[in-house]
């Protein structure tokens, strides 16, 4: 896990060795371990290091293979490189180190760019053939690892973090209005290769391109896969549920492997859980050293009940004897924690559920440079209660009514609250449009059959943004973090899957409750009550917050941009604070928004 970041100087130029320093300084936090740099002609590659495998020095980047042909940069972890090693020694190359940056060198040497198809990981990476005169640049299949560029100044630009390409004084200059208004209507970012900076621009997931001396080429799709739409199948349960288990435990025994401490995010929900567990099982069975004599897990904590999960955390401690850690947010700070959080992030955030986030990553560095989390399994497994109507449309469209009015009743029986819930919101949501300037090309995500939202919600509307989140958070404290849910087997696995395997009567992640029976405690395995990691955020605009962000809408500043009826938003702000009219995530979507165009201005 790194930061990269390069030129390619375009129509004969020479790469500026200041520039290309000066952007991987930027990128510190991500690699405090080392940095290191390569120049020739048109092209300049800089890394900073955060040393995960192979400690010494021989891991160190840019990294060669052993003519100095190729070159590459890159951030992640191929996490089946022993097996990729063997193969290739089998077919003769030679190594000089133990990493897994030196599996992709004599991979492409091997395979050329069809060497994506064979790793199993998460990356983002830039490789120059020196005899081709080519750049080649690819990003992992679920986007786990960023991968940002743009065209500047005759050059082209890549970086792990915008603010890195944000060095060059022409880079990212002026807001992109389109996607900064999608965001404050819609509430969501990551879904296209367009960046809230105009002129930004990030490598889609499951592609890669070539840029060479007359420019970047069209990026190109390398993998894909199918939703399955139909609502029943023959498989056996229990013969779908093993293939889960065995799937991801092969994917956490993967992600375990490090020559650092690794420990477990955990939030007291099924997914988790599910992961806290199965390292368990594999410390028992195996014993990967990465892990100790111990798992180490890190969660957070309210005071308020509402949002607290300790019973649940304090469940899977008893049943699995985990070492546990927890912080509990302090108010005190929050503002300046907000600030830091937006400059790692880059761009807005929707919600202040990304604070609790951060605050175990934060928990975590005392103690380990890796954890392994349960992202990425909600938009498989449908375990948000909003899929349940695209789920029921489905069923109506495919013509199985009968099918449907049983989803429809057990989905009332399970999330009662959920309909009521949402019909209040659906109102408020309605009244808070008219806050927004201008109009925002229409993002619905939830339109559609509930395979293809949930297709929409893993490539686009969705999980690439927590992606995103996860990313800066875990990287602001230089810790790594993995994915067992997002192991492309377990996306294709899960894909292949009949829907009811997901949802059935209500139930959420039907296949996962029953692949993890005798696994994780039934009082978590069969919880409904979805929270994840979460923050009391409307009680924080009401409280904390508060003058603060009176004071952000109440500056010339705020009422001359174009994006929002400033009057109106402050007075329906102080509506809230009154107790004359519900809270809206829009409060929280313009205030940031507010705080990041002042980075605009200064």
């Amino acid at each position: 896990m790194c930061g990269i970041a390069g030129q390619f100087a375009l129509n004969g130029g020479e790469a500026d060795p200041d520039l290309v320093r000066a952007m991987a300084e930027r990128l510190f936090h991500r690699g405090p371990d080392g940095e290191g740099s390569f120049f020739s002609g048109p092209v300049g590659l800089a890394h900073r290091r955060l040393a995960i495998l192979d400690l010494s020095d021989e891991g160190r980047q840019p990294m060669a293979n052993e003519d100095g042909s190729l070159w590459i940069v890159f951030n992640g972890e191929i996490y089946n490189y022993l097996e990729l090693r063997e193969e290739l020694s089998a077919a003769g190359h030679r190594f000089s180190s133990a990493t897994d940056t030196e599996v992709i060198l004599h991979a492409y040497e091997e395979w050329g760019r069809d060497c994506l198809s064979r790793f199993n990981g998460m990356w983002a990476f830039a490789l120059w053939d020196a005899r081709r005169r080519e750049l080649f640049c690819a990003r992992d299949r679920l986007g786990v690892k960023p991968f940002y560029y743009t065209l500047v100044g005759g050059s082209f630009l890549f970086a792990s973090e915008i603010k890195a390409l944000r060095v060059h004084p022409a880079a990212g200059g002026k807001p992109n209005d389109r996607t900064l208004s999608t965001f404050l209507a819609w509430g969501v970012a990551d879904h296209t290769p367009e960046t809230m900076y105009d002129g930004v621009l990030q490598l889609p997931p499951a592609h890669s391109f070539v840029v060479s001396g007359e420019g970047s080429g069209v990026p190109e799709r390398y993998w894909d896969f199918a939703v399955n739409d139909a609502p029943g199948g023959d498989v056996g349960d229990d013969e779908t549920a093993r293939g889960l288990r065995d799937l991801l435990a092969d994917a956490v025994r993967l992600r375990l492997r490090s020559d650092v401490p690794v420990g477990t995010c955990l939030s007291g929900g099924i997914d988790s859980s599910t992961i806290t567990a199965l390292i368990n099982a594999l410390l028992r069975a195996e014993n990967p050293g990465s892990v100790g004599d111990r798992q180490k897990t890190f969660s957070v904590c309210f005071d308020d009940e509402r949002f607290d999960e300790s019973r649940h955390i304090d469940t899977v401690v008893a049943a699995t004897g985990v070492a546990s850690r927890r912080t509990t947010p302090a108010t005190e700070g929050l503002w300046e924690d907000i600030e830091r959080l937006l400059y790692l992030q880059d761009e807005p955030f929707a919600s202040l559920s990304i604070y609790a986030q951060y605050c175990v990553m934060r928990l975590a560095r005392d103690e380990v440079k890796v954890v392994l989390d349960g992202q990425g399994a909600d938009e498989q497994l449908g375990g948000y209660i909003a899929y349940q109507a695209p789920y029921i449309r489905g069923l109506l469209r495919q013509g199985h009514t009968l099918a449907a009015l049983r989803e429809g009743v057990g989905s009332a029986r399970r999330h009662r609250s959920f309909f009521s819930w949402a019909v209040r919101q659906s109102r408020v949501r309605s009244e808070r449009r008219e806050l927004l300037r201008g109009s925002a090309p229409e993002v619905l995500r939830y339109a559609g059959s509930l395979d293809e939202v949930l297709k929409r919600e893993i490539t686009a509307s969705n999980l690439p943004l927590l992606l995103h989140w996860e990313d800066r958070n875990s990287m602001a404290f230089s810790i790594e973090a993995r994915v067992p849910f997002l192991d492309y087997r377990v996306v294709e696995y899960l894909a292949s899957l009949p829907l009811d395997q997901k949802i059935r009567r209500g139930v959420t992640k039907y296949v996962l409750r029953r692949a993890i029976r005798g696994l994780v405690p039934d009082g978590v395995r069969c919880r409904m009550d979805k929270m994840g990691f979460v923050t009391p955020e409307e009680v924080w605009m009401k409280g904390e917050l508060a003058p603060k962000i009176l004071a952000l809408f109440s500056t010339p500043a705020f009422s001359r941009r174009p994006y929002w009826d400033a009057e109106r938003v402050l007075r329906n702000y102080r509506e809230f604070l009154d107790g004359r009219s519900a809270y809206s995530t829009e409060f929280w979507r313009i205030a940031c928004a507010e705080m990041w165009l002042r980075q605009f201005d200064t």
